[in-house]
Parts: C-alpha cells; structure tokens; sequence
C-alpha cells in the first residue's frame, strides 16, 4: 500500500487530482478523469452515489480497502476520501499498485 500513497502524492504534486465528491463529479463529468479511489470510510450513502457516476460515466472505481480517509489525506496533503485521477499514467500505476498490493494479500 506503500507505493500507492507515494504514487497518490506525486500525482497530487503534479496536479493531476480532484479531491472530494464535488471536485471529482466534475472531473466526471469534464471527461477528465481516469480513475476514482475512495477510502475504506466513507460513508454509505457517498459511496453509492460516487459508484453512480463512476457506471454514468465508464470510469473505473476502486476502493481503497486498506486505507481510511486519515491515510489518503494524509498521502495527497488535504483532506478528503473521494479522489479523481486526472491522468491516464497515473490511473495506470495506480491501478498497478493496487492489483499487485491485493494479490500479495491473497496468498
């Protein structure tokens, strides 16, 4: 999970993230993002409604399982569980990262 918060803050260094529900449904909606990720914490009713535009507009939604909102915060410098990758390398690595950190959990 390492390499994905360090990939989560150089994306944030580069401008390539849009933070929280309002930020990202935009991003959505702008054909800008690639990718969305949430926390292991947010609330219910956020989720289904960010896993609604995420179908509305083919974009990939990952939860984070082994990240509350305090760690992604804490990896992007500001205060969210709701993230938009902006960049298609970016969304790549990530999703990367993720696979690789689920499948050595698996065994």
């Amino acid at each position: 999970m390492n390499k994905v918060l360090s990939l989560l803050g150089f994306a944030s260094k580069a401008g390539k993230l849009s933070y929280g529900f309002d930020a990202t449904c935009s991003a959505l909606s702008q054909k800008k993002s690639k990718l969305l990720l949430i926390a292991n914490d947010i609330s219910t009713k956020s989720q289904k409604e960010i896993l609604f535009f995420g179908n509305k507009f083919k974009t990939k939604v990952l939860v984070l399982d082994e990240c509350d909102m305090e760690t992604v915060s804490h990896a992007v410098g500001r205060k969210c569980g709701i993230i938009s990758v902006n960049d298609t390398e970016f969304s790549k690595g990530l999703i990367s990262a993720i696979n690789a950190g689920r499948n050595l959990n698996d065994k």
